[in-house]
């Protein structure tokens, strides 16, 4: 059997290393280059040591020999660059690639939003290739139907779980349309190259908040919820830095005017995701162990009368960026969503 040929950009980063370990077990792709200048002619299986069994004598490439390499066979292209960086390498391998069958994943924020201005007003700097914008789908994959895009851009990590919690509060009718949300992130979450906040003496056993309702993903939520909804969300948020690696713990409260019990609240969130793969609906509070290392978010949901509290756990690399983007990339190609993307969590991380 044929597989589609895979290129990976930014594939050096902890985001392109899931990526590569994914698409090592992906019974359709096929990693045709992996990208990364930095990294360039040394083999993967010396970069990241534990995807030997996967890589035993592939090498990192630079941008410029890929594109001379590509054919016009179909492709699959994940991009891990950091935002900026991604569109204009992305618009790149699209002029270049000359054949009829080319899907993107873009895990930077780059088409995260819809507009130029919205871009803008985040990230305070022009989009590189503005014209880009409307090819792409944006937003959680349980969540956006595709209309004639071949291409996704998954959402942050913190916005993945947020809008986990907020879409169905709204989409049930069960809250007012503020609400209050609490996350905590492993250092995997601010990327490979260290700094104060991530480095190990400052992170563990601490943990403290940063960015406090200044955060660049609300604004992100706020759009995304409000497409997935037509109803937009008043959404304040607080981030947290955690003394782990890997992983995000988001709390998300709303006030309500119905005293919801708790076997109905489970049973309507339960029903929710009836059709989606990778969301559980829990009676407990779930804890990151349940999920570290998979693509699988855990969700559960309590009231106390005045006010709804959702709980949601994922693994950041995972269901909030590589992960989330392998499932876009299986619906794109029209492949089952859960393809590659099944396995367990390691539990006793």
């Amino acid at each position: 059997m044929t597989r589609t040929a895979c290129v990976v950009l930014g594939a050096s980063g902890y985001v392109g290393g899931e990526l590569l370990r994914l698409i090592g077990g992906h019974p359709e792709l096929q990693l045709f280059a992996a990208v990364a200048r930095q990294a360039q002619d040394t083999k993967l299986s010396d970069y990241f040591p534990h995807l030997e069994p996967l890589y035993r004598g592939e090498t990192f490439v630079d941008f410029d020999t890929m594109i001379d390499s590509l054919s016009d066979e179909p492709l699959a292209v994940f991009s891990a660059l950091p935002h900026t960086q991604a569109a204009t390498q992305i618009d790149a391998v699209m002029q270049a690639y000359s054949g009829s069958e080319l899907h993107v994943v873009d895990a930077s924020a780059d088409f995260r939003f819809a507009t130029t201005a919205a871009f803008e007003s985040v990230y305070g700097q022009a989009h590189p290739v503005p014209a880009l914008l409307s090819r792409f789908a944006r937003g959680v994959p349980e969540f956006v139907e595709l209309e004639g895009q071949a291409h996704a851009s998954q959402p942050g990590c913190f916005a993945t779980a947020m809008q986990l919690a907020v879409v169905p509060m709204i989409k049930l009718q069960l809250t007012e349309s503020a609400f209050f949300a609490s996350g905590v992130t492993g250092s995997t979450g601010a990327g490979k190259t260290p700094i104060a906040t991530t480095h190990m003496p400052e992170r563990h056993a601490n943990l403290f908040a940063y960015k406090a309702l200044a955060h660049r993903h609300a604004p992100e939520v706020t759009a995304q919820v409000a497409a997935a909804t037509e109803l937009t969300p008043n959404l304040h948020f607080v981030p947290h830095a955690g003394p782990f690696a890997r992983g995000i713990h988001m709390t998300v409260m709303a006030s309500t005017q119905s005293n919801h019990d708790a076997a109905t609240l489970h049973e309507q969130l339960t029903q929710f995701y009836a059709d989606a793969p990778f969301v559980r609906v829990t009676d407990s509070p779930p804890r990151l162990k349940q999920v570290v290392g998979s693509n699988f978010a855990r969700l559960s949901i309590a009231s106390d009368g005045g006010a709804v509290c959702v709980t949601v756990v994922i693994d950041n690399l995972i269901k909030g960026a590589a992960g989330g983007a392998m499932q876009w990339m299986n619906r794109l190609f029209e492949w089952p969503e859960t393809l590659g993307l099944d396995a367990t969590a390691v539990g006793w991380s």
